[in-house]
């Protein structure tokens, strides 16, 4: 568990399955629940929390890895990417399985909307975690999932390009829901591979919509070509940036779903 306080936000602990874990949150209305990438909860992280928060929302931050606050340099990247791929909670290797560290969130997800109430709430998973929030649809307060730069499990084969980190039953109970998914990344970023995009939409139809940003060589807006996360490090809060229009249409996403009426 974190002892660190971060600017802005609440530091709790809670505790689901027997494991406690800590949690900043802040702000009032429906809640979005962020799952965060690695290294874990960064600056511009917690940034991205903020505008949400902004944007009249209660927002969740879990500590899953890393040091709550750092910056995310190359060491502390490759120090959570290791630990990633030897921990039994992140499915980072195999294809066709559910990651365990759902199941935890999972219940704090229902937590939290019996905390906040509204119709359902938000879950938004980046990088290692970008798949999380499909993982979670199987309960149906869960009305608003959005994948950023889903990498799990990592792009090692054809078949793990085109995964996207659900077992067959999860699989079923995320199309069965008819709740419709949110998903970005950059087109040419190796770790989020066109291949599981291609896959979400065979899988979820015309309830999948994918957000795909130009990172070619000589792009208009001098995006790079390594870009990887798109609503946090490689966000541009800037009118008419690329990045700036995904990032309002998962507001109004949120809106349209999160909020009665």
């Amino acid at each position: 568990m974190s002892t660190i306080e971060l600017p802005g936000y609440q530091r709790t602990e809670r505790t689901h399955l027997g494991e406690t874990k800590t949690v900043y949150v802040a702000g009032e209305g429906p809640a979005v629940l962020v799952c965060t990438e690695i290294p874990g909860i960064t600056p511009s992280v917690m940034a991205f929390g903020r505008r949400l928060v902004d944007a009249g929302y209660a927002v969740a931050l879990p500590d899953l890895f890393g040091t709550a606050g750092a910056e995310p340099t190359k060491g502390r990247l490759a120090k959570q990417a290791i630990r990633a791929c030897i921990s039994s909670e992140f499915e980072t290797f195999r294809t066709g399985r559910t990651s365990s560290a759902t199941n935890w969130l999972r219940a704090f997800g229902r937590e939290l909307h019996a905390e906040h109430g509204g119709p359902g709430i938000g879950v938004i998973g980046m990088c290692l975690t970008g798949g999380f929030a499909l993982g979670m649809m199987a309960d149906e307060h869960v009305l608003a999932p959005v994948l950023s730069q889903p990498s799990m499990p990592f792009a090692l084969s054809a078949a793990h390009r085109a995964d996207i980190g659900l077992s067959p039953d999860d699989t079923a109970a995320a199309v069965a829901s008819g709740c419709p998914v949110l998903g970005m990344r950059f087109t040419g970023d190796k770790l989020s591979p066109p291949e599981r995009f291609e896959t979400l939409r065979r899988t979820f139809g015309e309830n999948f919509v994918g957000i795909e940003i130009d990172s070619s060589e000589g792009n208009g807006h001098g995006i790079a070509a390594d870009a990887h996360s798109v609503v946090t490090e490689a966000f541009v809060d800037e009118p008419g940036h690329p990045t700036r229009e995904a990032h309002d249409t998962m507001l109004e996403f949120f809106a349209t779903r999160l909020r009665a009426g």
